[in-house]
């Protein structure tokens, strides 16, 4: 499992599994009629890949997190992304799965929006779970461009496959939103931890210390990936977690500016500022005048 083998292409991915290229920068894969089934590996994919569990058949490793790898799940993966698979010996992979190049949707809408499409960065623990009707749909969006795919290649072939595959991915992005939805417990009480997090991290002696905090220090304390923690945030609260930071850091402001007598530049520098005039163009920004002329206008 110590060497990572690098996929750069879909035709790399299909002879890796003994399947056939009808096309040389999308393919919808059965690994069902793989000819080829690697047990132990580590592969770096160069291309996008979004594949539907239909058996349990073994784990699947994302960096050093393992992931019991269910019936009915979903996993999107990002160009430039390692992923390590381990089947059990003598049982062959069942999945049905897309994937494709970014030069195929270069040009198109899907390449200018592929960005919102943050589940592409979520950890394989973070598989969106699909129930039956929402799994049939994913079949149904992946045989229309296998169809596509089976047709002559003509002037609408590029646009009516990435039209295709934006469906699928606004389909997915659908079904994520419902098992935000599902999960309301779970997520608020990521939520109360980021909460907490954020009252510890201005009101201890990290923000001077270590500066202003970022998304991904948030994440990784309640163990989410960064794209999965800022949508569960934004879902939770309207914010996003950027702007919930934000929020939360120009409340600790304010009080410390109307329940001090601390200079601006030192409340600054506490609140993990380096540079005083940076927190006031923010602080400005937010609440529409100057610490300093907050102070004034409050001190009454």
């Amino acid at each position: 499992m110590d060497e990572i083998i690098k996929i750069d292409t879909v035709d790399q991915y299909n002879k890796f599994y003994g399947l056939e290229t009808l096309h040389p920068l999308v393919a919808v894969v059965d690994l069902t009629k793989a000819t080829q089934h690697p047990n132990h590996v580590r592969i770096n994919m160069g291309v996008y890949s979004l594949f539907l569990k239909h058996t349990k058949c073994g784990d699947l490793k994302y960096g050093k997190k393992q992931y019991d790898y269910q019936e009915g799940t979903v996993v999107c993966m990002a160009p430039n992304q390692v992923i390590g698979i381990e089947l059990k010996e003598g049982v062959k992979p069942s999945s049905l799965g897309l994937v494709f190049h970014p030069d195929l949707i270069r040009g198109t809408s899907l390449g200018q929006n592929i960005k919102q499409y943050s589940f592409f960065s979520y950890e394989v623990s973070e598989a969106l779970h699909v129930s039956d009707e929402e799994r049939q749909i994913i079949i149904d969006c992946l045989d229309k461009i296998r169809i596509e795919l089976g047709h002559a290649v003509d002037k609408h072939t590029k646009t009516l496959i990435a039209k295709n595959i934006e469906l699928l991915l606004d389909y997915c992005m659908r079904f994520y939103e419902r098992q935000f939805n599902t999960r309301a417990k779970v997520n608020k009480d990521v939520v109360v931890q980021f909460e907490n997090l954020l009252n510890d991290y201005f009101t201890g002696s990290n923000a001077e210390v270590n500066g202003f905090p970022t998304v991904r220090y948030f994440a990784d304390k309640v163990c989410l990936s960064p794209n999965y923690f800022g949508d569960l945030i934004k879902k939770e609260t309207g914010k996003n977690a950027q702007q919930y930071i934000i929020s939360k850091l120009i409340d600790m402001a304010k009080e410390r500016i109307l329940n001090t007598q601390l200079p601006v530049s030192q409340i600054a520098y506490g609140l993990g500022f380096q540079y005083a005039q940076h927190f006031s163009r923010l602080f400005k920004k937010n609440v529409g005048c100057s610490p300093n002329e907050y102070r004034m206008l409050n001190n009454v």
